[in-house]
């Protein structure tokens, strides 16, 4: 366990969240009336634009003629900026609506179908953690929520990209503490891992029979996991709520999950009634794989046979390269490099059928890994490339903008659910399971000093998942939102953080817009019908930061003529302001946290504008 002190929690500031709780898992699902305003919304969207459009427009230029150059310019570039900002607002709507269908629609996969499926089909799952100069602590909880996830095969990866020599003392205690966190993890599951192992063990080996005492005897075995991991629990240091959210929503609700367990074998072996043995199974293999994940470390910048570039993607793209392949670390005049190699004392670096990238400050729920996989291995699912549960959240920020960012990231979560009803989805990197098969269709392989260098991820611009979406979608791949919570992420604490994070999310999208053309092409060549709503959201996801930012800075700037302005504008973007609102009161903000986004969106302009 870390024993270092934690840093001191940030004052809690007036306004800070309050929220104590996150939301469940599976979202209610939407009422009636919800339906029904949604579609009225989108209805009056429309109609108030295109009356703006008859009544203010064409009437100036009917009743009273032309009116020169400059009313008349004013006129075109007014209309064009409010009918932007309105197919904003009409995107919105129709991803809402999207994400509504979606929870009227899903059902939970039971935890024992999903057992079931894995008693036949036992897929291997790499976890790719790429980190730069994190703070340990924040880290080691991801680590551990991917660690923890009840998954057969599992291995974790911390991918470091700090300069291999830290040019300050704290920089070279910080890359020290990294690179030892593997060896920390491995040593704090080891009494779990090995104990199950036996366990495993002896059952599989044991006879056919379930008696009673074989059934207390597993019913144990969850008490001991469950008092186990309340211990680690206990023994967590707790500087902020992202603290308080692992111990008691990663920590506390697996240890939870295994008391009820215990609970309900207990209570079976008394009453004398039956369990199978392949349930029996299926329960100690549960505990197995939950503490036997595989957790290591790779720095890509020790080697000069691996790309160097100062970006996430080609950190991700540096250890897939090398997956399924042996090395053999070998000293060169141009420094230390990976060459091939069959020999047996080799690196080797184990293929999987499955990736799963995760941003190293996002923390997994428990079932994150089994959930989704299980949908891929869907027969009907095969050409799904990604699955993911856009992140939520954590509840209890101390600062007012770390609330209000987290308030715009649930509002996002509800919009990339919609997205999906539309087969528009688009990976969001913070975490996703990526069939490897997928991103072996789309790598492109090019050569640099020698040395071989492959690209899965696109690394042109730093919304690399966005691209690599398209390309995906290029190829014939799908991807989806599963419509659960069950991954959670940081939000910037502080106005300095939060402008780094928002000027990388809106840097990039214009670049590769073309690539939508692309896929429409491949999409009619395939034989696949157009779907407009499709093109209309995922074109306002790549671009609307760029329009509605130098729309929303020509009416701030510019004295349009009053003339132009009518009631009708505002009655188009109102069902958008207060579809919002109701998003924000149903995932625990307030209603009135519509009017601090807005201004907190308009302080956020020259950041996007950079």
């Amino acid at each position: 366990m870390t024993t270092a002190t934690p840093p001191r929690a940030p004052r809690r500031q007036w306004g800070a969240d309050k929220r104590t709780t996150p939301l469940p898992p599976v979202a209610p699902a939407a009422s009636d009336a919800l339906i029904t305003l949604g579609r009225l919304g989108m209805v009056v969207t429309v109609l108030a634009w295109l009356v703006y459009i008859l009544v203010t427009v064409i009437s100036q230029f009917v009743n009273r003629g032309f009116q020169g150059m400059r009313y008349t310019s004013e006129t075109v570039g007014y209309v064009v900026i409010m009918s932007f900002l309105t197919l904003s607002s009409l995107a919105y709507l129709i991803a809402r609506q999207g994400a509504l269908y979606r929870t009227r629609a899903h059902r939970r996969v039971p935890r024992a179908v999903i057992d079931e499926s894995f008693d036949t089909t036992l897929p291997t799952m790499t976890v790719l953690v790429p980190s730069y100069r994190e703070e340990v602590g924040t880290v080691r909880k991801t680590l551990l929520s991917a660690a923890l996830q009840e998954y057969p095969y599992l291995r974790v990866v911390l991918l470091l990209d700090d300069p291999p020599r830290p040019d300050s003392p704290a920089h070279a205690e910080s890359l020290a503490e990294a690179r030892g966190l593997s060896a920390e993890l491995r040593q704090w599951l080891k009494e779990p891992r090995e104990r199950f192992a036996v366990a495993l063990e002896t059952f599989e080996t044991s006879p056919e029979d379930a008696t009673g005492q074989r059934i207390l005897d597993l019913a144990d075995h969850f008490a001991w996991a469950g008092h186990w991991l309340r211990e680690r629990a206990e023994e967590e240091l707790i500087a902020d709520h992202v603290d308080v959210f692992f111990r008691d929503r990663v920590l506390g609700a697996l240890a939870a999950d295994f008391e009820s367990i215990s609970d309900a074998l207990t209570s079976a072996a008394i009453e004398g009634s039956d369990i199978s043995r392949n349930r029996m199974l299926q329960l100690h293999r549960r505990l197995a794989w939950t503490f036997r994940a595989e957790i290591t470390w790779f720095e890509r910048k020790l080697y000069a046979s691996l790309s160097h570039e100062a970006n996430k993607a080609m950190n991700l793209n540096s250890y897939i390269g090398l997956m399924g392949r042996s090395f053999e670390p070998r000293q060169t005049p141009e420094g230390l490099i990976l060459a091939p190699s069959s020999n047996t004392g080799s690196i080797v670096i184990p293929d999987a059928e499955y990736l799963l990238t995760l941003d190293a400050d996002s923390v997994l729920l428990p079932e994150y890994c089994l959930r989704l996989v299980h949908l891929l291995e869907q027969p009907e699912n095969h050409r799904l490339a990604v699955a993911q549960t856009p992140y939520s959240a954590f509840p209890g920020s101390a600062t007012r903008m770390e609330r209000l960012a987290g308030a715009t990231t649930d509002l996002q979560h509800i919009v990339h659910q919609g997205m999906s009803y539309h087969d528009a989805t688009f990976w969001v990197g913070a975490n996703a399971v990526i069939r490897k098969r997928a991103l072996d269709d789309i790598v492109e392989v090019e050569h640099s000093g020698g040395h071989e260098i492959r690209r899965y991820v696109q690394d042109r611009t730093v919304i690399e998942d966005t691209e690599s979406s398209l390309d995906l979608a290029i190829h014939g791949w799908r991807l989806i939102n599963y419509p659960e919570r069950l991954s959670y992420s940081a939000t910037p604490p502080d106005f300095g953080s939060l402008s780094i994070q928002r000027r990388r999310w809106a840097n990039g999208g214009l670049l590769i817009l073309p690539k939508l053309l692309r896929n429409s092409r491949e999409r009619s060549r395939r034989g696949e019908n157009g779907n407009t709503t499709q093109t209309l959201l995922r074109v306002n996801y790549m671009a609307s930061t760029a329009w509605s930012s130098l729309g929303l800075v020509f009416l701030l700037a510019y004295p349009f003529d009053s003339k132009l302005l009518s009631p009708l504008i505002v009655l188009a973007a109102l069902p958008y302001f207060l579809a919002m609102s109701s998003d924000l009161k149903r995932c625990g903000y307030k209603r009135t946290d519509i009017l601090r986004i807005y201004g907190f969106n308009l302080i956020l302009l020259p950041v996007n504008l950079a």
